[in-house]
């Protein structure tokens, strides 16, 4: 569904997601855990093991044979540094997506995100035959609205306390973006 491999920027790879990969995933999110923790759910101290990363990649892996969502890993010499995923994936007349990403803390700044963001943009709309993708961020949350805007997304409106996020509801501007104007099939 989601292809092979894409080189983003020099030595980043992009690639689906496989089970082989909770045991980088639980190091990964080990070493972002403060760094993903103002714009993540609270987690279990067992999403940071390999064992839960391994429950987490299974469900992921489900996600995709069915067809609900698509899982990406960000690699680069070896180490997994960001994830990225189309998910609640709705055919029929919406032909949508929900988009989600997150980079290493070393590696913001890089433009990886935002070639993430144009691949999953282009997977959803060549491989999948989607419509629109939107996403949501923290309305603090300026770096990802940037990369959004960098991409193509438009702003369309303010969720409220829309998502439990580091121990609270929090209000999250919503954007999207429109693939194609292709009839839906």
């Amino acid at each position: 569904m989601i292809g092979g491999e894409t080189v983003l920027t020099a030595g980043v790879l992009m690639r689906a997601v496989s089970f082989d990969d909770a045991e980088a995933l639980a190091r990964s999110y080990r070493r972002n855990r403060d760094h993903l923790a103002p714009w993540d759910p609270d987690r279990p101290e067992a999403f940071y093991t390999v064992e839960g990363q391994a429950d987490r990649v299974r469900g992921q892996l489900e996600e995709m044979r069915v067809g609900r969502a698509a899982h990406w890993v960000l690699v680069e010499g070896g180490e997994i540094i960001g994830h990225a995923a189309l998910s609640n994936i709705v055919l029929g007349p919406a032909r949508s997506a929900t988009l989600g990403y997150w980079t290493d803390a070393e590696q913001v700044g890089r433009g990886i995100a935002t070639a993430a963001t144009r691949h999953a943009c282009e997977v959803a709309d060549t491989r999948l035959g989607l419509h629109r993708v939107e996403a949501g961020t923290l309305l603090h949350n300026t770096a990802s609205q940037h990369v959004l805007t960098k991409c193509g997304f438009e702003e369309y409106g303010i969720a409220p306390k829309s998502l439990y996020i580091n121990g609270a509801w929090r209000d999250h501007r919503l954007f999207q973006r429109i693939l194609n104007d292709r009839p839906a099939f």
